[in-house]
């Protein structure tokens, strides 16, 4: 995995993590293996044409199951990607240097303390890159096939990161992170420890408000049937409205229907107490809040972009801690 156009601190690191570089392409042949293998498999068993237009797998066709679990878990381990990076980094790639003290030796070799960091960073982010990348296309491979076929949604975290370009925003974030908490913590298994928490909390916190970088758009319908939302839209909320057009809290109603007489005893009067409650309050139709799937390719540049200023800020805070460390 080594270039002979590779020299100093840069053919170092490579020489360092040959191993992981190797594992990595393994890794994603193996992936795109299994992939490809389900897919011709997949393929022996015609589809089943529905009257709207849409189609389902044969209901013997095991393969299009097994490809959608090994596809969700492929998502998964592309979204986690970014939190192995900045562990390697922080850890092996950063502490450990100072932790035995190999940096000093380096340093030594007429490379700067900025060159040395750089080198590392930047062999770091193409060979993550790159393996992302290639993830995504193995993963790209399987989604023509399934599609938002059952629980697929784009929306979901496992497709939402392997489709998108946020996930090279999170690798890039973890690079700055590790890198920052690598040269603070100076000692392998904390710095490790410690950037996986802080890249972990990251991703769960981005994740719980992704969905609220944008406005959703609503639908309304006559109260009834259950209200979906256009084409794959994500639902955020649903709720009923009143003929004001105001949205009705249904808990106004859990006094009177338990109040009602039969409640305990008769199957039906539960449903004949609601509906009185609702005819009281003038309820008459549904909503839904939602993101269309137009949303998709803006929240993905929002979040991007936080990302990115995130990360602009830790490689700066980490630079200026090694320039302090080694004027």
């Amino acid at each position: 995995m080594s270039s002979p156009a590779l020299r100093g601190p840069a053919w170092v690191t490579v020489r360092q993590y040959r191993r992981t570089l190797w594992a990595a392409l393994a890794l994603v042949l193996l992936a795109l293996a299994a992939v490809a293998a389900l897919r011709i498999w997949d393929a022996r068993y015609p589809d089943t044409a529905l009257e709207n237009g849409g189609w389902n797998p044969d209901p013997d066709n095991r393969a299009f199951g097994l490809l959608q679990w090994l596809l969700q878990y492929l998502g998964m381990g592309l979204a986690l990607l970014p939190i192995a990076v900045a562990a390697l980094v922080a850890g092996p790639m950063v502490a450990r240097e100072y932790e035995s003290g190999t940096y000093s030796l380096s340093l030594t070799q007429s490379v700067s303390p900025a060159a040395w960091l750089r080198s590392k960073l930047l062999l770091t982010a193409a060979g993550a890159s790159l393996t992302a990348l290639a993830g995504m296309g193995v993963f790209a491979l399987g989604w023509s096939r399934t599609g938002e076929v059952g629980y697929f949604l784009w929306a979901e975290p496992y497709v939402y990161i392997p489709t998108g370009a946020v996930l090279f925003a999170y690798l890039l974030a973890a690079l700055a992170v590790g890198a920052l908490i690598g040269q603070l913590v100076r000692r392998t298994l904390p710095a490790m420890a410690a950037t996986a928490l802080v890249m972990g909390l990251l991703t769960l916190v981005l994740g719980a408000y992704r969905w609220s970088l944008m406005p959703v758009e609503t639908v309304t319908g006559p109260a009834g049937p259950t209200l979906w939302a256009p084409g794959n839209g994500l639902v955020m909320d649903t709720g009923l409205l009143t003929s004001s057009g105001a949205r009705f809290d249904e808990s106004r109603c859990w006094e009177q229907i338990n109040n009602a007489p039969g409640i305990d005893t008769d199957p039906q009067a539960w449903g004949k107490a609601q509906a009185q409650c609702f005819a009281d309050h003038g309820v008459v139709s549904q909503y839904a809040d939602y993101h269309p799937e137009s949303h998709f390719w803006p929240t993905q540049l929002i979040e991007s972009g936080i990302l990115l200023a995130l990360a602009a800020l830790a490689l700066y805070a980490a630079f200026r801690v090694l320039r302090a460390r080694h004027p």
